[in-house]
C-alpha cells in the first residue's frame, strides 16, 4: 500500500518537474493539420429549425423540408484549418454572403464563400462569414423558422437558427 503511494506521489512530482511539457519553462509546440486542407465531405446540412440548407438552380440560398431534395446535397471543402466552402452538387452554386449579410448562390469562388466552420457544445457546427463582420461581430449563415435565410447582421453563434447538424448523404 505504501509503495503505491509513494509511486503515486513520485509521479504527481515528476508531471510537475520543470521542463515537462506543457509548463511554462516548457511551451507546448503548436499543432499542424496540413493533412485536412483539400478534405471534400459531401452532406446534407440539417437545420435545428428543421430543414435542409439548399441552393435552388436560380441560386437562392432557402430551407427545404424534403430529405430527398437533389439541391440539399452539400460539398464542404475544406480550405485552410477551420475554414471551409459551401457548394452545392446539383446546382453548382457556391453558398455566399455579402457585406450587408444577405445569403446568395454563386457561379465562381470569391472571397465571400469562406465560412469558418466551427464545432459547438450540443454536437452542430455553425457557419460564420470569414470576410464579412456587423459591428465586430461574426455574421453566421442560418434559417429561420420558415426556412428562409436570416440576415447575417441579425444572428449570433447562440442562436438555434445557426446551428447546422451535418447529416450523410445515403
Amino acid at each position: 500500500m505504501r509503495r503505491r503511494l509513494w509511486l503515486g506521489l513520485a509521479w504527481l512530482l515528476l508531471a510537475r518537474a520543470p521542463g515537462a511539457a506543457g509548463t511554462p519553462s516548457c511551451p507546448r509546440r503548436p499543432r499542424s493539420y496540413p493533412h485536412l486542407e483539400g478534405d471534400v465531405r459531401w452532406r446534407r446540412l440539417f437545420s435545428s429549425t428543421h430543414f435542409f440548407l439548399c441552393v435552388d438552380p436560380s441560386g437562392r440560398v432557402q430551407g427545404t423540408r424534403w430529405r430527398h431534395s437533389p439541391d440539399s446535397i452539400i460539398e464542404i471543402r475544406s480550405i485552410q484549418v477551420g475554414v471551409v466552402a459551401l457548394k452545392a452538387v446539383h446546382t453548382g452554386f457556391y453558398v455566399a454572403m455579402n457585406r450587408r449579410g444577405h445569403l446568395y448562390g454563386s457561379r465562381v469562388y470569391t472571397v465571400h464563400c469562406r465560412f469558418r466552420e466551427r464545432i459547438e457544445e450540443n454536437g452542430f457546427n455553425t457557419y460564420a462569414s470569414l470576410r464579412w463582420r456587423r459591428r465586430g461581430r461574426p455574421m453566421f449563415l442560418a434559417l429561420d423558422r420558415r426556412g428562409t435565410p436570416r440576415w447575417g447582421g441579425r444572428t449570433h453563434q447562440h442562436h438555434l437558427s445557426t446551428h447546422f447538424l451535418p447529416v450523410l448523404v445515403s
